[in-house]
């Protein structure tokens, strides 16, 4: 083979190992409140936000919550930044950050709120008035 593509090949394989170290460092599992204080190491945990002892302090920009996971699990979440706006609705939240000092500091905080596209609670369906510019046989 001639030195152009030995050097070639070698250096492309330097790239892909370099991008899949990269790519590894960047990802962050999901693991469970008990796992995160034991890592300690930047993880996501997911869990419902006990609204009744939310503290966010306007002048620092610190939200203080406790969240609780799926089998009742409690843990103190302190996330430095500003409240998201639909904070309040959230169903559940994902904080992203290590356990450190008996809290989790999160770096990130990902809100999922309820779907404006689910259908009503009562489950009655909902009536549309048909476009009059469209033929209703169309298919």
């Amino acid at each position: 083979m001639k030195p152009k593509y030995l050097i070639g090949i070698a250096i492309i394989v330097v790239f892909v190992i370099f991008g899949a170290l990269s790519f590894r460092t960047t990802l962050t599992p999901y693991v469970s409140f008990g796992e995160a204080q034991r890592t300690g190491a930047a993880v996501q945990v997911i869990g419902d936000v006990v609204f009744p002892e939310v503290e966010y302090d306007t002048e620092t920009h610190q939200l203080q919550f406790p969240i609780v996971d799926e089998k009742g699990e409690r843990m103190a979440v302190v996330y430095g930044g500003t409240k998201p706006a639909n904070f309040e609705q959230a169903e559940e939240v994902v904080v992203i950050g290590r356990y450190e000092n008996g809290a989790f500091t999160a770096d990130q905080l990902l809100v999922k709120c309820p779907s404006k596209y689910q259908g009503s609670p009562t489950g009655d369906s909902v009536e549309v008035e048909h476009p009059d510019d469209i033929p209703k046989d169309s298919p």
